[in-house]
């Protein structure tokens, strides 16, 4: 298991850079952790680091997915929040194996409402807010 600290805010791209270095060829990444975690946040600075323009990310919140392009790759990014699916079915009804199956960089926050069809080798990104405040990443890939 990896673990990556994120002291505040101020150092969140260096923890974005240090997370993109442990990427590898994976593509669908779920990030798990309670309200106010940190998700959208971290996401926000990954894709930046991935070279999304700034002001292009969001929280899905209402789309539940939202699609980028690296300005420096042109890899496709999805970024899901899954908060508002109710059932399986209606993440099949977005196409949501359709994604996994892409290629493209898949970047899910409440992954729990979707578990039963994660793909197998979907690394799984854990975010502690630790007693200080401060966060951790635990990242841990299918053995």
């Amino acid at each position: 298991m990896d673990k990556i600290n994120i002291t505040s805010l101020d150092n969140i791209e260096a923890a974005a850079k240090e997370f993109v270095n442990l990427m590898g060829d994976d593509t669908v990444f779920a990030f798990y952790g309670d309200m106010g975690a940190g998700k959208t946040t971290f996401i926000n600075a990954l894709c930046r680091v991935l070279g999304v323009e700034e002001d292009t990310t969001n929280s899905p919140s209402f789309s539940i997915v939202n699609e980028y392009r690296s300005d420096t790759t042109a890899e496709l990014i999805y970024h899901f929040d899954l908060y508002r699916i109710e059932n399986l079915e209606e993440a099949f009804d977005i196409g949501i194996e359709d994604y996994f199956d892409s290629g493209a960089l898949c970047l899910l926050e409440w992954p729990e409402r979707i578990e039963d069809i994660l793909p197998y080798d979907t690394v799984k990104v854990e975010i502690k807010i630790n007693d200080d405040d401060t966060r951790q990443l635990l990242i841990s890939r299918a053995e």
